[in-house]
């Protein structure tokens, strides 16, 4: 069975890698799969596709020549938030997480299989899609959530979140005052095929707090339970 399912046929997949045999593997495959696909060999040219073709998604190597993957995400958050997974061939996971905090949204290490690299664009294509969103505006302070329009604003001014997160907010403002393990979150957010580090859930989480705490180092949203996770308290 096809890994994808009709909700994502004829999505347009942006391939950035700078080995030729790298791109026509995944272009190959995506293609038979029902993707479409266009590809850049490094990060000026990704941006020059990007911003022609407006991808639905974005696999995004690190390493490449001229602007590499993390020079490419400083400049593409600047101007969207398609989603993006990194493609990366480094074995530290300091380097997953500088991309994670940066504004990617997942990332897979290579080698990587094609099923498995099929099931995380699923994921996070799922991820960005409002209809799956309980569309109810959630309002706490001066911070508001509008599912149906995937907007976040503080203050009457809107604020751009990725879309990892923009579920990862979601996630925890749908039920507030629960605590979610990191565990938790990766479930409630990408399902019973979730193989991401845990961990990585800290650096969005971060993220977030710069983004919508007055004080992310006292925030008043997202608040951690140490030892346990995370929890959104309401400050209506």
């Amino acid at each position: 069975m096809p890994v994808g399912d009709n909700n994502f046929n004829n999505k347009l997949v942006l391939i950035v890698d700078d080995k030729l045999s790298v791109t026509r593997l995944v272009t190959d495959y995506l293609n038979s799969k029902g993707y479409r696909t266009i590809t850049a060999w490094d990060g000026n040219q990704a941006l020059t596709e990007a911003r022609i073709n407006h991808p639905d998604i974005i696999l995004l190597d690190i390493m490449m020549p001229h602007m590499d993957g993390f020079e490419f995400i400083k400049e593409f958050r600047k101007e969207s938030n398609a989603p993006i997974i990194l493609l990366t061939a480094k074995i530290e996971e300091v380097d997953k997480v500088v991309g994670l905090g940066l504004g990617a949204d997942d990332y897979v290490t290579k080698p990587f299989g094609m099923a498995e690299l099929a099931a995380r664009i699923k994921a996070v294509l799922r991820r960005s899609d409002p209809s799956r969103i309980q569309n109810q505006i959630i309002q706490s302070g001066n911070l508001r959530i509008d599912p149906e329009k995937f907007e976040v604003s503080l203050n009457d001014q809107e604020i751009t979140l990725t879309p990892m997160e923009f579920q990862l907010l979601l996630t925890l403002a749908q039920k507030p005052g629960r605590v979610f393990t990191r565990e938790q979150i990766l479930s409630e957010i990408q399902g019973d095929s979730y193989d991401s580090l845990e961990k990585t859930i800290n650096v969005h989480i971060r993220n977030l707090r710069v983004k919508i705490e007055d004080d992310p180092a006292n925030p008043k949203y997202i608040q951690t339970v140490f030892g346990v996770g995370y929890r959104f308290t309401d400050n209506t």
